[in-house]
């Protein structure tokens, strides 16, 4: 049996999904599948796939079809998912997300070959995914989209509520649910305690507030920014610390904070990653993520997994 995983990109910095790709790829190529991910090339390609390699278990055992650029999308995808087809050895593939073109030739080449697709939409048939750019995505669905999404085999729901909304969709297949997980000894042996604060100075003997996630409208930074204007009133010395790539939320997050007066209380660390990403867990008084909408974050099973106590928005949807 082949598995062939589609995605945009592999890169951590477009958000979960990549790393739950990687991850969900590495287990079923420890089982002893046949696993590829086809993907779009990104600009730092080589280092992504090398850090995978380097803190994934069995990451080395996948085999990564690169797309070089979005002009080869369709021929590159209708050529490889052709070869498979060719080749003889049953093949499913694993669609993540929705909207992005290699998904959609994806879906186009499996219904030309007979390959029986499954559909991970990672929360964008949601209704407050829906809800962005509706109209683009209502005239996709009427153009197209929801003809693929009924072509489906299955769909692959992160918890009982996306699996909820893809049935109000109209979309009546099979609909497995699945929950991101994580291999623990990604995570072990952790960091020594403090080997973070040690990195930033200004931290030192002060509890810190933490939040890892991409600095986006939907992870509710502005949510967090009011909320610890009011926390940081009454906790004298408390910190917030801000982990993530900005995606379009940075300056809006940074007035806030200067409007109330905490700049120095407040820390924008740029995105981290392996080790360093859990020394921050491991170092905080809490985690806080109070998204606008999830299907089921990887930082917040991480944060599960370090031991650091969760602060989350109903929308998160961990129960």
């Amino acid at each position: 049996m082949r598995i062939v995983h589609v995605i945009g990109s592999l890169d951590p910095a477009c958000g979960g999904p990549p790393m739950v790709v990687a991850r969900l790829a590495a287990a079923q190529a420890h089982l002893g599948m046949d696993v590829r991910i086809l993907t779009l090339a990104c600009r730092v390609q080589d280092q992504v796939e090398k850090s995978y390699q380097q803190s994934i278990p069995h990451f080395r055992q996948i085999t990564i079809h690169a797309l070089p650029g979005q002009a080869m999308i369709g021929r590159g995808v209708s050529q490889t998912l052709s070869a498979f087809a060719r080749d003889g050895m049953p093949t499913i593939v694993h669609i993540h997300g929705v909207w992005e073109p290699i998904l959609r030739q994806a879906m186009f080449a499996a219904r030309k070959t007979n390959t029986p697709y499954i559909i991970a939409p990672h929360g964008m048939l949601h209704p407050w995914s829906l809800s962005q750019s509706k109209w683009k995505k209502k005239l996709a669905l009427a153009l197209g989209y929801r003809k693929l999404l009924k072509g489906a085999t299955a769909f692959h729901a992160l918890n009982a509520d996306e699996a909820k909304h893809i049935r109000g969709l109209g979309m009546y297949q099979a609909c497995h649910v699945l929950p991101n997980g994580v291999f623990l000894n990604e995570i072990e042996p952790l960091p020594a305690p403090g080997s973070f604060i040690t990195q930033l100075p200004d931290l030192a003997g002060k509890p810190y507030i933490l939040f890892l996630s991409r600095l986006h409208y939907k992870k509710g930074l502005d949510r967090l920014a009011k909320a610890f204007a009011i926390v940081a009133r009454k906790v004298e010395h408390l910190h917030l610390v801000v982990a993530g790539p900005d995606d379009g939320d940075q300056q809006r997050f940074e007035q806030i904070i200067e409007k109330n007066d905490l700049t120095s209380r407040v820390h924008l660390v740029g995105a981290l990653w392996d080790k360093t990403k859990y020394a921050a867990m491991l170092d905080a008084a809490c985690f806080c993520l109070p998204s606008r909408q999830e299907g089921f974050s990887v930082a917040i099973t991480e944060a599960m997994a370090v031991g650091v106590p969760v602060v989350i928005s109903k929308a998160c949807l961990i129960v």
